[in-house]
């Protein structure tokens, strides 16, 4: 079985199209944007736009995907390399940039994404990659992350929309700076929520659902 037949098999025609027509940046690729871009992968996204100036390191593992064989790589290399292990050359396309985004930089290289998510670590590089993008690329929406650190609950980890173009995931208040410690079972709920709700608006499943309940 050939890997568009399978995930037809499973995710259905219409949504295996749609998916693979698309492309998503993933800005960060830590515990979050490791666990996003490899889920992406899966699900069919036809392009990734993958952007991180950092290395590998044996304090990453417990919450990134990378694998001990690959401390020292670049990030963008070595998410390339497992994703090439998943997903056939064919069926993906992968856009890698190994640099630290800025307000200037970040417009043309997300200029084809119509879905960015958002998963760096610094307040300040999220602030800039969220007001850029909702500034610059009007047919772009942004998903965000915002609280994924410490032992809470995983039902705290929520989706809120923001604004039109805008939708925030986490629990909107532990941090990494001051929370006892950072899980990768907690990183990869807000990871899966990134990455699902992705999926649902490049394949218009939201902007049905919100058909069918102002139809009711």
């Amino acid at each position: 079985m050939q890997w568009r037949e399978a995930l037809i098999q499973k995710q259905g025609i219409e949504v295996v199209e749609k998916l693979g027509q698309a492309v998503v940046g993933v800005c960060g690729l830590g515990g979050l944007g490791s666990g996003i871009a490899l889920m992406l992968a899966r699900a069919g996204v036809g392009k990734l736009v993958l952007i991180d100036f950092d290395r590998v390191e044996m304090s990453n593992l417990n919450r990134q995907q990378y694998r001990r064989s690959q401390i020292g790589m670049r990030k963008t290399e070595a998410l390339s390399a497992l994703l090439r292990e998943i997903v056939p050359e064919s069926e993906l396309t992968l856009e890698l940039h190994t640099l630290r985004l800025s307000a200037e930089t970040c417009a043309p290289i997300l200029k084809e994404c119509s879905v960015v998510c958002e998963a760096f670590d610094r307040a300040e590089e999220k602030a800039m990659l969220v007001n850029t993008v909702l500034r610059e690329l009007p047919n772009c929406t942004v998903i965000a992350a915002s609280g994924i650190a410490g032992l809470d609950s995983g039902n705290r980890i929520r989706t809120r929309r923001v604004s039109k173009r805008l939708y925030l995931c986490g629990d909107e208040r532990s941090d990494v700076e001051t929370a006892s410690c950072l899980m990768g079972t907690r990183v990869m709920l807000c990871a899966a929520q990134q990455a699902h709700l992705a999926v649902q608006q490049l394949t218009g499943f939201q902007e049905e659902n919100r058909e069918r309940e102002q139809e009711e």
